[in-house]
């Protein structure tokens, strides 16, 4: 019977490189007796087949239904040392690591002195890369070596080593907290979304300051100062204070700035604060700056600056692509942004394997806002509409919220108001189940509900009389958002004006001097 082609070995065969498979046969090759081992004989199958499938094994190959499982087993790990040998796949850490493990066979075999000069150097390398939890690792193993071979060499040695296992400890620690800090603010962004009032606004400062570890910030290394900055920004994001949370994405991409070889080491981390750096100035319609950033991003990509692997490929991906979306809206050149949404759509199916449903989601939302500016409404419903359909997507309510409200604008201005009172009503309600209904929104449904119920001659006077409403929530704490999400007042002056979405904020965009 046919498995799921998300069956682990088959996707791990399925996004090896050329290059990478070359060498897993040179690899297993290495020993004659390995040329008809069953695990070659599965690789090569699995390497030509598009679809696993158990029955295909047992007609293909010599392995019995009973050593399947072992055979996957036993070549998904030859696979994996494999990949270890790689040159692509080596930086510092495995370079550490690897120097460890010749210290442990070393001390194993009695030769301490030698097993300690190994520990020193790869001490030192960790030190200097601020790979704290591998140093703190070598100090320990350190420890045990001294406890059995005394150095006369240093009289303070068991002094040295206690003092720097202490502060390797502490340095940790702190680490460990500041990016549990993060994390849970990350997940509560997730699942809460941003602040709705004071209210929230204060639970979320008392939440962050209580886990905030206390620090100076002299004292702290590469690491700390990451997650310190990392979970400043998320507590900025939540509660849409945008300025602040530039400048702590600011600080987090300058650590990489200071120190260019860590983009190398730490590419993943490198790449996050690019994006949110990108995403912060999208917030405050900081253009100019917002296209540096991205020229710089796109630039290391181009240039080898940052590590290119599978993970790395993927997230430059998601953040270039994302951030040249919102550069168009920005500069509100909606119509020659489709240009660049027919080679993303094409793109993101290349990547459909690598990209999560939720990051896709979101391509969607902005492909549909593009399309919305563009004044192809018909295509702004076909794409928001796979978001509305999607009954999988748990995260980002917000998301859900506001394509429901665009999706409503768009059947009114495309003239699909056959069943738009039920479309009305069906949006209320889901944003009242998602606790999500903001003044905004609420407005605009309002008005979208009364449009039968006003005369041709007088519907200019609704729009005035709606923007003014809406206008006042602009710069409002808690509402603002929605202008983010939907550039409702764009759309409004358009019908004031009787112009098109794109020319109103094409004129916006020039007086963006910043």
């Amino acid at each position: 019977m046919a498995i799921d082609q998300k069956d682990s070995l088959f996707t791990l065969i399925k996004s090896l490189s050329k290059s990478e498979k070359r060498q897993f046969k040179l690899y297993v090759g290495r020993l004659g007796g390995n040329a008809e081992a069953n695990f070659i004989s599965l690789f090569n199958l699995l390497d030509k087949v598009n679809a696993y499938d158990d029955k295909l094994i047992l007609e293909k190959t010599n392995i019995k239904k009973q050593q399947i499982s072992n055979t996957k087993a036993h070549l998904y790990r030859q696979i994996l040392v494999s990949l270890r040998f790689n040159p692509v796949h080596q930086n510092t850490r495995t370079q550490i690591r690897e120097q460890f493990d010749f210290a442990a066979i070393l001390y194993n075999k009695g030769l301490y002195k030698q097993s300690l000069k190994i520990l020193d150097k790869a001490k030192d390398i960790a030190i200097a890369n601020d790979e704290n939890n591998l140093a703190y690792e070598i100090v320990e193993f350190e420890k045990v070596i001294e406890s059995q071979y005394i150095t006369r060499s240093i009289s303070n040695r068991a002094d040295e080593l206690t003092i720097q296992a202490k502060e390797l400890s502490l340095r940790n620690i702190r680490i460990s907290k500041l990016s549990n800090l993060s994390l849970q603010l990350y997940s509560l962004m997730l699942q809460a979304g941003y602040v709705k009032d004071d209210k929230d606004s204060k639970l979320v400062t008392d939440y962050f300051e209580k886990r905030l570890p206390k620090y100076k910030l002299s004292e702290l290394g590469f690491k700390e100062k990451l997650f310190l900055y990392k979970a400043y920004l998320w507590h900025s994001l939540i509660k849409q204070d945008f300025v602040s949370s530039f400048k702590y994405a600011q600080k987090w991409v300058d650590l990489f700035e200071e120190r260019p070889e860590m983009k190398k080491q730490n590419p993943v981390f490198y790449l996050k604060g690019v994006n949110y750096l990108a995403e912060s100035l999208y917030l405050i319609k900081y253009r100019k700056k917002f296209n540096k950033v991205l020229e710089t991003l796109d630039f290391d990509i181009k240039n080898d600056m940052i590590v290119l692997n599978e993970n790395t490929k993927t997230l430059a991906f998601l953040y270039y692509n994302q951030n040249k979306l919102n550069l168009y809206f920005l500069e509100g050149k909606f119509t020659k942004g489709l240009d660049f949404v027919q080679k993303l759509l094409l793109e993101i199916q290349q990547y459909e394997e690598h990209i999560d449903a939720h990051h896709t989601m979101v391509f969607y939302y902005k492909i549909g806002c593009m399309y919305f500016g563009a004044g192809d409404n018909e295509s702004c419903i076909f794409y928001l509409d796979k978001i509305i359909q999607n009954k999988d997507l748990k995260m980002r309510e917000d998301l859900l919220c506001f394509s429901r409200v665009l999706n409503l604008v768009a059947h009114y201005e495309a003239g699909i108001d056959s069943n738009i009172e039920k479309l009305i009503v069906s949006t209320y309600k889901f944003l009242l189940k998602m606790n999500d209904l903001h003044q905004v929104q609420r407005k605009m449904i309002e008005f979208l509900k009364n449009l039968s119920n006003i005369y041709p001659q007088d519907l200019r006077k609704e729009f005035i009389k709606l923007h003014a409403e809406l206008k006042k929530y602009e710069n409002h704490p808690f509402e603002r958002r929605a202008f983010l999400y939907l550039d409702i007042l764009s759309w409004l002056e358009s019908k004031i004006y009787n112009v098109s979405v794109e020319s109103i904020i094409q004129t916006k965009a020039k007086k963006l001097l910043k």
